[in-house]
């Protein structure tokens, strides 16, 4: 079995929630201490709102008002996590939230791109197959109704598809085809099984991106060819069909919503869309940056190369992909939603290690920010509906005037709280340096 290797080498400060924990003396927030670097995930309860957030919304005046007035109304949920080196380099994470509610149902959209490509790196580690690897080509048919084929791809050196090229596309820009196309290889029951047993219980990961199927064609998905060259297949997998059953829920979000053009006045069903909460996104990216601090169970089985992959191109700028290549219409700052609001420039001494989504007037944003000038690493997970007339599929969201301003003041906060905050000890970021494609 292929496990990552030794990550506890790429940062010293590598911490995780574990089965110790006391309060802190300013009854800020909690400490967890490692006593084992194999130490389980626990789910905390978010109880009331941090002292520590409304410390930190004073200390901003003016950036955060409407955010205390409508943060039920705008769903509004953050993870602050404090890293803290010990002198004896015995990390510890100190976590505060901020109205966060496991059950209070969000649309994560493009921020699920982040446990399938993982998905996707392990299920070929599993196969284990000759040549069957990221860099393959893979071909997907058409086996279904309202299933889509395809054999090649433009964006690439020379036309061919690959599980590489599309974690790329999804990691770099969100892309929805690339999402399908792993979504299609892995299979719905995979997908959620492996999640299942990973112990990200909230997750229900149950349909395809930016197409409108049902129930039925969301559980089958497309066979999947693999091969060496033109004509050598070096792995057939047929249609998939998932026949498991999942609980029943009851997810509804607005006032109405437009179908087509026609307008229905009643809230918008998300029962049986993709669902993962916060606190899980935000877990799954602990156990990509530092996964020796999670029980074996808990790690996606894939190989330190592997992860390496996901982290690079979870941080690389679109201007720095040869292929895919994008235009000067991506810049930095996009998918950068944390401290830079989506667009600003970013200094080169910061790296945000992240994965965004962006629908039905939801933003959110799982980011692990680096400074590698000011010695400075935090995370941060946030959530927030953008949507004040109520009504989906109207192109009518505030993402310019309530999400990316929330999400830039947030992550600015944290920031300087950062850089003023006392610290013994300083991390090595080293290990966190990539060089990029350009």
């Amino acid at each position: 079995m292929m496990t990552m290797l030794n990550a506890g080498k790429m940062f010293l400060i590598s911490v995780f929630l574990v089965c110790v924990s006391v309060n802190c003396c300013s009854g800020m927030g909690k400490v967890f201490f490692l006593p084992l670097a194999d130490t389980s995930v626990r789910p905390l309860s978010a109880g009331k709102d941090s002292v520590f957030f409304a410390e930190l919304f004073k200390n901003n005046p003016g950036k955060f008002d409407s955010i205390g007035l409508h943060r039920i109304g705008w769903n509004v949920q953050v993870i602050y996590t404090q890293i803290i080196v010990g002198n004896n380099t015995a990390p510890a994470f100190q976590q505060y939230y901020y109205n966060k509610n496991d059950s209070r149902y969000f649309y994560p959209a493009s921020a699920i791109n982040l446990p399938v490509a993982a998905l996707a790196l392990q299920k070929l580690n599993e196969l284990n197959l000759p040549f069957v690897n990221i860099n393959a080509t893979m071909v997907t048919e058409a086996g279904y109704a309202g299933q889509t084929a395809q054999y090649n791809d433009p964006n690439t050196a020379d036309g061919r598809p690959s599980i590489a090229h599309y974690i790329k596309e999804m990691l770099m820009v969100g892309d929805e085809n690339a999402f399908n196309r792993l979504y299609e290889f892995l299979g719905q029951e995979y997908i959620n099984k492996e999640l299942n047993k990973k112990g990200y219980f909230s997750a229900q990961v149950l349909n395809r991106m930016g197409v409108d199927l049902d129930d039925d064609a969301n559980r089958r998905t497309n066979p999947v060819r693999f091969y060496a060259g033109p004509r050598e297949i070096l792995y057939n997998q047929p249609m998939q069909v998932n026949i498991a059953k999942y609980e029943q829920r009851n997810d509804f979000i607005g006032k109405g919503y437009y179908a087509d053009t026609s307008f229905i006045n009643e809230p918008m069903n998300f029962s049986s869309k993709n669902r993962i909460s916060l606190d899980d996104l935000n877990n799954i990216l602990i156990s990509l940056v530092f996964p020796e601090k999670v029980k074996s169970t808990q790690r996606f089985n894939i190989t330190e190369a592997d992860r390496r992959f996901l982290l690079k191109y979870m941080s690389q700028f679109p201007r720095e992909s040869i292929y895919p290549s994008y235009d000067s219409s991506y810049n930095d700052a996009y998918g950068k939603y944390i401290l830079f609001g989506a667009q600003d420039s970013i200094a080169p001494n910061i790296r945000i290690f992240n994965q965004v989504g962006s629908a039905y007037g939801q933003l959110t944003d799982i980011a692990y920010v680096v400074d590698f000038e000011k010695k400075i690493a935090f995370m941060v997970a946030a959530t927030i509906y953008c949507n004040s007339d109520e009504i989906l599929d109207d192109d009518k969201y505030d993402y310019d005037t309530i999400g990316f301003p929330f999400m830039k003041a947030l992550g600015r906060a944290l920031y300087d709280y950062e850089l003023k905050r006392k610290r013994i000890n300083l991390p090595d970021l080293s290990p966190m340096i990539f060089h990029y494609d350009k």
